[in-house]
């Protein structure tokens, strides 16, 4: 199975509005967009691979991206990743080459003068473009993420606050909880078979929406605890 890649782009969307009417005046509102990206096949560049760069060139592993990942020094999980094929490791300097072909590309590197180097360079080749913990320096943020399985939900201040951020997170998963996993896959499976069904669209529509309801999932996670306890008792 594939993930996909949460990200919201900066400066995407542009909005113009009148402030009063005697006074025009046009007013650049620049916000997120917020996006889940297929990475697979395309070649992701990650340049630095220590106690930072580790978690991002991590976060890439389950989505099938091509990851290309240049540092001087690697970490042992990094270097473990390369020996089992999940990754190009190159141990050495950044050359702007290493540019060549890429889709976008992670910097985490303690080097002010060269991450900025490679910001400047990536925005000339239009590659998008993330410096970590530089907010001016980024095309894109990493927002927080609850993750269930295929159900992903994605929190951004726009880089004001991640803390708060990560506190809406810990809410989230305390409300989706790990139940909610196979509840979703369950869902896919039912909903592919209902849209294959002889039923009108009328009929389907709500039958899907009934069946992705909270009294749905409650009645799903109370079946399947009572299957578990049965299979211990047993």
């Amino acid at each position: 199975m594939r993930r996909y890649l949460a990200i919201c782009l900066r400066g995407a969307c542009r909005t113009e509005w009148k402030a009063s009417d005697e006074l025009q005046r046009r007013v650049d509102v620049k916000t997120l967009f917020p996006i889940f990206v297929k990475l697979d096949g395309r070649q992701v560049l990650v340049v630095g691979a220590g106690r930072v760069g580790e978690p991002k060139i991590g976060g890439f592993l389950p989505t099938g991206a091509r990851i290309r990942v240049v540092a001087h020094e690697a970490s042992t999980a990094v270097r473990e990743w390369a020996r089992n094929g999940k990754l190009a490791l190159e141990e050495r300097g950044f050359a702007l080459s290493d540019l060549d072909n890429a889709f976008l590309v992670v910097v985490a590197t303690s080097s002010r003068d060269l991450n900025e180097l490679i910001f400047q360079e990536a925005h000339a080749r239009r590659i998008l473009c993330n410096v970590v913990d530089v907010p001016e320096q980024c095309d894109f943020y990493y927002p927080a993420v609850v993750q269930r399985g295929d159900l992903q939900i994605a929190i951004s201040t726009s880089g004001q606050s991640p803390s708060l951020a990560q506190r809406i997170r810990q809410q989230l998963e305390r409300q989706f909880g790990p139940g909610y996993a196979q509840w979703v896959a369950e869902l896919g499976e039912t909903r592919r078979k209902v849209l294959a069904s002889n039923l009108d669209p009328e009929r389907k529509r709500s039958l899907l929406q009934s069946l992705a309801s909270v009294e749905a999932f409650e009645a799903a996670l109370a079946a399947d605890l009572e299957t578990n306890g049965r299979g211990a008792a047993v």
